[in-house]
């Protein structure tokens, strides 16, 4: 391990993930860019399943420098803030704990900053062939153009801005500093992070070389909540700005009233809702037919008609409830589902 000064500060917030942070590491382990040029802190929030254990033990087993911080349990932002404040790197570069980082994705990201100089990046996250199928099922979902991409921002083809998220993100030390880090929000507080980098008119990246892949949800459930949470966390970030609140945000939601206001009107006007529900449905199977193929995968093709409609339900229930609650009667922050999330 060198003791000069790393360029880079890797920081992963984790709450009971030891298993997923042995794929991490191994990841990890594998960048081509110089060990010197960077250092990886892990920032518990309070984990229980002998996270601090684990990671100790690696310690001295890196190349590169490896750090352990601990905290109370109170949230990644937190986390996140924490991992800062032990950091030595000039350049903050975040990924989560259920993400696998590229071999090159910090050498892509040492290259970029010493070329452009950016304030701040976001990359984006992809799946890997031995994912399981409904995890690629979730990726495609979440990253294709046909679904949610477009909204998400994370291609050359993305509809809206372009906010950084904190599975694969990075900002200068002395700007984090400069708007105080992560807020308060349970979640969506890496969007409301981005958006106060935006508002400092700091040089803000897309490096679409720069990949991760994200370990997703292994369930419907656990996708639904997720999702749901994603929804009502919109609402709340366009209390805090309403930039951050465009109208394709509003097109799930939009799908998920029309959606069951078809189920509901099948039994008074037929002939006008069972052809929306044929649509639908039609629309549905054509998207799915184009991620088996993509994916080359049958078991992907058949998850994604469950994943698919489980994303836009979730995330347009979460949202529809979260503007009633806020924008309708006033009502304070809605958190969404927060027992065993994380």
């Amino acid at each position: 391990m060198s003791l000069q000064k790393p360029l880079i500060s890797v920081v992963t917030p984790t709450f009971n993930r030891k298993d997923e942070l042995v794929h991490l590491f191994s990841s990890m382990k594998k960048q081509t860019l110089d060990p010197k040029f960077f250092e990886m802190i892990i920032s518990d929030d309070g984990s229980t399943d002998g996270t601090e254990e684990y990671v100790k033990s690696l310690k001295n087993k890196l190349k590169f420098n490896l750090l352990y911080v601990s905290q109370k349990n109170l949230g990644p932002g937190f986390a996140r803030n924490n991992g800062v404040k032990n950091s030595k790197g000039e350049l903050i570069v975040f990924i989560d704990s259920d993400c696998e980082a590229d071999s090159n994705w910090l050498e892509v990201i040492f290259k970029a900053y010493n070329i452009n100089d950016f304030d701040a990046f976001g990359g984006p996250d992809e799946a890997k062939d031995n994912f399981l199928p409904i995890q690629i099922a979730i990726n495609f979902s979440m990253t294709s153009f046909l679904t949610t991409g477009g909204i998400r921002g994370h291609n050359k083809n993305m509809i809206s801005k372009f906010f950084p998220r904190s599975h694969n993100m990075g900002v200068k030390k002395t700007l984090f500093e400069k708007i105080g880090g992560f807020g308060s929000l349970r979640h969506g507080q890496d969007i409301e992070l981005s958006n106060r980098i935006i508002n400092e008119q700091a040089v803000v990246k897309l490096l679409d070389n720069a990949i991760v892949y994200h370990r997703r949800r292994t369930t419907l459930l656990k996708f639904f909540r997720q999702v749901f949470n994603w929804g009502v966390a919109r609402v709340n970030l366009a209390k805090i700005d309403r930039k951050m609140l465009q109208l394709v945000h509003f097109l799930p939601s939009a799908a998920t009233a029309i959606f069951f206001l078809s189920i509901f009107g099948i039994f008074f006007y037929p002939n006008i809702f069972i052809p929306i529900m044929y649509f639908y449905f039609l629309i549905l199977s054509i998207i799915c037919i184009y991620g088996g193929l993509k994916t080359r995968n049958v078991k992907v093709l058949f998850n994604l008609f469950f994943v698919i409609p489980f994303q836009i339900l979730g995330y347009g229930l979460g949202f529809i409830m979260a503007f009633i609650k806020r924008f309708i009667f006033g009502q304070s922050s809605f958190t969404g589902f927060e027992k065993k999330y994380y």
